[in-house]
């Protein structure tokens, strides 16, 4: 089975296409600094990428993450409101490599050097509207089944529209 991530900023959606048909629609949310692809922008880059690496397989929905690997805590509405400016990221991770030389991949474009994943957040955090510092933030639910679907080297599509 073929599948595909197709990310809309726009929409502030991700759709996952099996053979080229829609299976799954999610809300999400992508950079409040809006799209973009310099080193350092806290934007979220266009273009054609792929799921590099998959990393948090069996952890635990809420499972925290520092520098991808899990600390051992878990997230709950108690610890997210001790630390509501955390940037969480949880679940799962779903690591991006850019294919595009100059746009999104080498120098100080390249999404991978940039840490740009979609992975999971605190179940109270919005979603459908810009608000994170890069990376495309997906429920806990959300990212444990679109991780179950893909494997490493699916491409994801960010666009503008």
């Amino acid at each position: 089975m073929s599948a595909d991530v197709r990310i809309s900023l726009a929409a502030q959606r991700l759709t996952l296409l099996e053979n080229n048909r829609i299976v799954a629609n999610w809300p999400v949310s992508t950079a409040v600094k809006g799209a973009g692809e310099e080193s350092g922008s806290e934007q979220t880059p266009r273009g054609r990428h792929i799921i590099r690496a998959k990393i948090g397989a069996g952890a635990p929905p809420g499972a925290v993450f520092v520098g991808r690997r899990p600390t051992g805590e878990i997230c709950t509405p108690e610890v997210f409101a001790a630390q509501p400016v955390r940037d969480w990221i949880l679940t799962r991770i779903l690591w991006l490599s850019g294919l595009e030389p100059g746009r999104n991949r080498l120098g100080k474009v390249d999404t991978m050097r940039r840490y740009i994943y979609i992975h999971g957040c605190p179940d109270t955090v919005p979603l459908g509207t810009p608000g994170s510092h890069g990376c495309i933030r997906m429920r806990n639910a959300h990212i444990i089944e679109l991780f179950e679907r893909v494997v490493v080297g699916t491409p994801v599509e960010i666009v503008a529209e």
